[in-house]
């Protein structure tokens, strides 16, 4: 296999399995939403896992590609189309956009668990422990990674409904150049001290 093709097949796995923990990132936002008075995803055919739904050409797509390629095949991340919120048809909406947003993190880190207890009880080929592994690597750098406590990440959502109503709004504020930021801190290196502790600490937990 040449080194093209195998860079190639290592960004195809990867990228399937980033596919997988975005669908159940977004499944996760959508369905915890609907719970909490609002069926705005499920009506927009996003209450559900298959990947088809949730797919954004630039984050899910571009993005991931742009990273592994930059990276020289060490990183790849992406993200899905944001779940629509009716902010108003929320039955307590500050709180509730609190829960909706730490709804994604906590379900790639609980798939990360049971994917990990997998691998410990049950007898699989070594192929499918490696691949299994990733994924639990992807999941847990998925809900790390949105933890960060700006927009569109989830963790805005969750910093917003923390704060006092001026500092909320105050915070909203910067939402046009969230993007900016984001890709600032990545080039800056900011995913050596804002993610990778917390996602190898978490590893370590499952035994990974």
């Amino acid at each position: 296999m040449s080194l093209n093709s195998g860079v190639l097949l290592s960004f195809a796995i990867s990228f399937g399995l980033l596919i997988i923990a975005m669908s159940v990132h977004e499944f996760a936002h959508g369905w915890i939403a609907y719970k909490l008075g609002d069926p705005t995803a499920k009506y927009s055919g996003r209450l559900t896992l298959n990947p088809l739904a949730h797919v954004d050409i630039f984050w899910t797509f571009l993005l991931p590609l742009f990273l592994f390629i930059t990276s020289g095949g060490r990183f790849v991340f992406g993200a899905a189309k944001p779940i629509p919120v009716n902010y108003w048809a929320l039955k307590n909406p500050k709180r509730d956009m609190v829960l909706i947003g730490a709804g994604g993190p906590l379900a790639n880190f609980a798939f990360a668990c049971l994917l990990a207890l997998l691998i410990k009880v049950m007898p699989l080929p070594q192929l499918a422990v490696a691949l299994i592994i990733n994924l639990i690597a992807i999941n847990v750098v998925l809900g790390v990674f949105n933890l960060i406590p700006i927009p569109p990440l989830d963790g805005s959502r969750i910093l917003a409904g923390l704060l006092p109503e001026p500092l909320a709004s105050s915070y909203a504020a910067i939402e046009p150049y969230s993007f900016i930021i984001l890709l600032a801190l990545i080039w800056m290196g900011a995913l050596n001290w804002l993610v990778w502790p917390g996602v190898e600490f978490i590893l370590r937990l499952l035994g990974v």
